[in-house]
């Protein structure tokens, strides 16, 4: 994208009023942003736009847009339009999807399987305990753990992921430069090192309540499935599982002590038909056809089959640790889980228990 393509997209974006579905509206009428404004009011009125939503496109603010500009220069730093080839293909797909996604890390990461965990913000120690357990095992097993960066679930399950220097997605309801909560600061910095950083919003927009919910459906329209772990009944979470549900993505919920109402909202999800979980491999069960169907066309296929042949190489007849595999393949542990994920849609490789992997040898 052209400097003055970016300058337009940036002003749509912030135009007051002009929300996704409208904006997608003008795109196609006007096949760009620069002639979006260029149509002017009669060329806005010719599509049935409101007259009271003109002045957000009559007159750009053209000061902030300049501030975004500034901070899209730091390295690490994109805007990925919905035209953009890179624009995630789920996400693209709902209803609603945001106009741009304004992102700090590796954008390599979006096409990518991901998996959504959220839940309660006042989070028992066990509902923490699951959390980070479960975003360790999905990460180990290649899949990217998503999540909000909220305090409770969320931090647990990015940290999670992070223990076992796998890959995680956080999701902001907020500007990229502004970190809500506060005390996230240094995970937020951890993960867009590792990881990445996404927001609908521009820089230097503060957290506003109505701003969540829309990050929420950015989390499961990203991810194959969403797993609440532990919610109350008027959680946040619910509101993410209502998403996933309308986005047709699988729900998983952890259920606990009907004593405990930290888990009565998982309770009522279950209820309502989502998955009972125990295990990493009850989502795994569920969301192998969705891999197979969403993953990217592999450039590189070649390399991957022969690294996926010399690691099948490395298993013997017993079952092997992911460490005992890491030691014997030399592979980075990103690498490692991408390569089993694979080798497990496959049928090529079995998760055994206590978190070992065993060859499957046919005939």
């Amino acid at each position: 994208m052209d400097a003055e393509a970016r300058k337009h997209w940036l002003a749509l974006i912030r135009a007051p009023g002009i929300g996704p579905a409208r904006s997608v509206q003008l795109l196609e009428a006007f096949h760009t942003a620069e002639g979006i404004f260029a149509a002017g009011p009669r060329g806005w009125r010719s599509i049935g736009l409101e007259a009271n939503r003109f002045e957000g496109l009559a007159k750009p603010d053209w000061d902030l847009v300049e501030k975004d500009l500034r901070w899209l220069e730091a390295p690490g730093r994109d805007l990925i339009t919905i035209e953009d080839p890179r624009y995630p293909v789920l996400l693209r797909e709902t209803t609603g999807a945001p106009l741009a996604l304004f992102t700090q890390g590796d954008t390599e990461l979006l096409p990518l399987p991901q998996l959504g965990i959220v839940g309660a913000r006042s989070a028992s120690p066990q509902g923490l305990e699951n959390a980070r357990a479960f975003a360790a095992e999905l990460a180990k097993r290649g899949l990217i753990v998503t999540s909000g960066l909220a305090l409770g679930i969320d931090g647990a399950a990015h940290q999670g992921a992070l223990d076992v220097d796998g890959l995680t997605t956080a999701v902001f309801g907020t500007g990229l430069d502004r970190v809500y909560p506060a005390r996230h600061r240094d995970l937020a910095h951890r993960i867009a090192e590792k990881g990445l950083l996404i927001s609908e919003f521009s820089p230097g927009v503060s957290g506003q309540a109505g701003h969540f919910p829309r990050r929420n459906r950015i989390i499961s329209g990203l991810s194959l499935g969403v797993l609440v772990v532990e919610a109350t009944l008027e959680s946040g979470s619910l509101i993410t599982a209502r998403f996933a549900n309308e986005q047709g993505r699988d729900v998983f919920a952890i259920p606990g002590s009907i004593h405990n109402p930290m888990v009565r909202g998982c309770h009522k999800l279950i209820r309502q038909g989502a998955k009972l979980v125990e295990t990493v491999d009850d989502i795994l069960e569920e969301i192998a056809p969705h891999i197979a169907r969403h993953a990217p066309v592999r450039a590189k296929a070649a390399e991957s089959d022969s690294q996926d042949a010399a690691l099948l190489e490395t298993f013997g007849d017993d079952p092997l640790s992911f460490d005992e595999i890491v030691t014997r393949s030399g592979l980075r542990v990103d690498a490692l889980s991408t390569a089993l994920l694979r080798l497990e849609m496959d049928g090529q490789v079995v998760a055994a228990s206590g978190g070992r992997y065993q060859r499957i040898r046919r005939g």
